[in-house]
């Protein structure tokens, strides 16, 4: 350390000794086993040699004041840390490939610099771990460093490093503000707050108040005022703006959202945020509100004027910006950054549709448990029929390929089916009601606690209803499989399963003698993605305002006629996620199998109902000779595997709906202990919920089907 700071150069724009002297504060590298460095044992080190030695002290700031003029500052105050305008496949796509390779750097800027000198990609942290008052003493000691007195010519400006950088953050300033303008006239936001066409876009007039603002900062840097008006209606038109993007974003829960929106109201609302911090640090005015993340009274309790609080607050808010340009620097190529401020926005707009989808698959009374029921029953019966026409479709010893697509469409058709008869398959519940929850807890973490007795109440809502609506399907499931088995056996005169197939079937669900739990866990995982796939099409439905487009096809108003476009209109709308979820898991449950046998993988599906029907095509297929074990065991076999399936959908589902919530429950072991109290309480409410309301209650809320969720709801009339 000490002999890089003999070979500075005052007048040098070389970035190699500045990298040299940061690597002696870095921490070096060293084994698990070992106590790391301290960085601000460093910092304390470099700050001390520089007390002790003024002229190295002088030589270093004179050093550092020609690097900044010798660069250009804008684009690290406004680009760093934001996204750029290229949109989010393009950005996803820029990042990847400069993980690999890396860009040619321009040592014209001063963010390539930044480049050179914090190369690490953890650089931030243990900047981060140096505490505030350690870099503000290096920091005083570096600005305040006298001329040695045998110095022949004039030492740079005591401020001249400050007014470049201030100039830079000016540039800066501009350049965000016509960032700001651009994008809040894009229309993908106009079009989802059209109201922004009937008075003046704050986005435009923010724009006008930063250059009002910008052309009195410069009389006053010319010494023509005493100082610049106060930016008080520029903050206005800024709040303006966020609460515009708010707006946005509260209104694409019920009109649906897209990736490039999503990442145009990131981009937009990193710009607003910089550009608060970046006013922050120019005003001389000392009436801008105190910077985020600075605690001003504990700056206050050292510092005895209000001209010294103002002074260390925005030093501090110089130090919290210039750390997170760094963070923004040493992870702008990392994905999962992009991923998590863009995916997670979507993921939560997405989930939302299926959250509300999710209220109507809990069943709160028995009335509406009954209910419950007969639509599982009904899904029962036509899965049935499913597994009879994938057993016959496997006799036809097709191509892998040609095979997998006729069990695709069987899957699909047939829940399509169901899902338009208004039935229920009961493994699709979790991926729904999981997203409810999740609301559930979010609303609760909104409010002064969260209220462990109600969330209680409603999981069992959920595990009661879900535990009917599997008996429904495994219920009915299981005699019409039968009933299709011994009508085949009495038109044909021959099985439709002869003993091999049957003990293969049988084998397929069991629990305890091959990977059917492993197999089941897989079908839970596409019951999950399918859950998500319901909620991306009800959210593009909704977005690009799917109804209006279709009642616009003139060739299908001359087919249907106008009144009967319109109600096709509005039920795809309204339908149009529940269709392509059901036709999507179709073909994800019939592809998998014929995918791990084309790549040598164990991959295949076991489904809790299409086992229950495989179960009595088996039990005729042996003519009843079965023992006593094999029963137990496919029984078993199918109550596993119905477990499993429920299990791993819910939790996934669950899983994404907080996370993309923000939601953190830490509360499990008291939502337990509620759960209990419940059950010992009322033990045939905790299984069978309550009785029926009074007629009087029921008629003002009678539950009904929902055609779009093909599930019970209560609606108010």
């Amino acid at each position: 350390m000490l002999d890089i700071l003999e070979r500075i150069d005052p007048a040098s724009d070389r970035i190699d000794l500045l990298v040299g002297l940061v690597d002696c504060l870095r921490p070096r590298h060293r084994w698990v086993w070992q106590k790391p460095d301290d960085p601000a044992q460093a910092v304390r080190t470099l700050t001390q040699l520089l007390k002790g030695n003024p002229a190295q002290a002088w030589a270093l700031r004179h050093y550092i004041t020609v690097l900044l003029e010798k660069r250009r500052h804008t684009s690290l105050y406004s680009d760093i840390g934001i996204l750029s305008n290229d949109g989010f496949v393009t950005e996803l796509k820029r990042r990847i490939t400069y993980r690999f390779l890396p860009p040619a750097l321009n040592d014209l800027y001063l963010s390539d610099a930044l480049n050179q000198v914090l190369y690490a990609e953890n650089d931030y942290e243990w900047i981060r771990a140096v505490p505030n008052a350690d870099w503000m003493e290096l920091f005083d000691v570096i600005a305040d460093a006298p001329p040695p007195l045998d110095r022949i010519g004039g030492p740079a400006p005591p401020d001249r490093a400050r007014y470049v950088t201030v100039m830079g953050i000016l540039d800066a300033i501009r350049t965000l503000s016509c960032r700001i303008c651009a994008l809040g006239l894009e229309p993908r936001l106009v079009h989802s707050y059209s109201e922004i066409e009937h008075f003046d876009s704050p986005f435009l007039m923010q724009n006008i108040e930063v250059n009002h603002y910008l052309d009195e900062y410069a009389r006053y840097l010319d010494g023509k005022t005493s100082g610049p008006e106060p930016a008080r209606h520029l903050l206005v038109m800024l709040d303006q703006c966020e609460e515009v993007v708010l707006k946005i974003r509260r209104g694409a829960q019920s009109t649906g959202t897209s990736v490039a929106l999503t990442y145009l109201l990131v981009a937009l609302q990193q710009s607003i945020d910089r550009l608060h911090k970046l006013l922050y640090l120019v005003d001389v005015s000392g009436e801008l509100p105190s910077a985020p993340g600075v605690d001003l009274d504990a700056v206050a309790d050292s510092v005895a004027t209000h001209e010294g609080v103002v002074a260390s607050d925005r030093r501090l808010a110089a130090i919290a910006l210039a750390e997170e340009l760094i963070e923004a620097h040493n992870t702008k190529y990392q994905v999962r950054g992009l991923m998590r401020d863009n995916v997670d926005l979507l993921a939560r707009n997405v989930t939302e549709n299926a959250s509300r989808t999710g209220e109507h698959y809990v069943a709160d009374t028995r009335r509406a448990l009954r209910q419950m029921f007969v639509a599982a029953a009904g899904a029962g019966f036509i899965v049935g029929f499913m597994a009879m026409f994938k057993i016959m479709l496997g006799y036809l010893r097709t191509a892998p390929l040609v095979e997998a697509f006729l069990f695709s469409m069987n899957y699909s058709l047939g829940f399509i089916l169901i899902y338009v008869l208004h039935f229920t398959v009961a493994t699709k519940q979790p991926a729904m009601t999981a997203q409810h929850i999740a609301a559930s807890l979010q609303q609760a973490d909104n409010g002064r606690g969260l209220n462990v007795d109600s969330l209680a109440i409603l999981v069992n809502k959920v595990f009661r209803t879900q535990i009917v609506a599997v008996l429904g399907n495994v219920v009915l499931a299981f005699p019409v499989a039968w009933a299709i088995a011994v009508g085949y056996k009495a038109i044909s005169g021959q099985h439709m399963v002869d003993p091999a197939k049957a003990h293969h079937l049988l084998a397929d669900i069991d629990p305890f003698h091959g990977p059917a739990l492993f197999y089941a866990a897989i079908a839970g995982v596409w019951l999950f993605v399918a859950g998500l796939i319901s909620g991306y099409y009800d959210n593009k439905a909704l977005y690009t305002r799917m109804g209006q487009r279709v009642r616009q096809l003139r060739g299908l108003r001359r087919l249907m006629g106008e009144a009967r476009l319109g109600r096709f209109a509005e039920y795809v709308e309204d339908n149009l996620g529940g269709l392509m979820g059901n036709f999507f898991f179709g073909f994800m449950l019939g592809m998998t199998g014929t995918i791990g046998y084309l790549l040598g993988l164990p991959l295949d599906i076991r489904h809790v109902t299409f086992s229950t029907a495989n179960f009595a095509t088996s039990l005729v297929g042996l003519d009843y000779r079965m023992s006593t074990e094999a029963m137990v065991n496919a029984a078993a076999g199918v109550a596993l595997i119905g477990a499993v399936n429920l299990v791993v959908s819910f939790g996934l589902a669950l899983w994404v709906a907080m996370r993309a919530r923000k939601v953190r429950f830490k509360r499990g072991i008291l939502l337990l202990q509620a759960l209990g109290r419940h059950l010992l309480t009322s033990p045939v409410d905790f299984f069978l919920g309550p009785k029926d309301l009074p007629v009087s209650i029921e008629t003002s809320a009678a539950p009904r089907i929902d055609q779009r969720s093909e599930l019970i709801v209560r609606e108010p009339k």
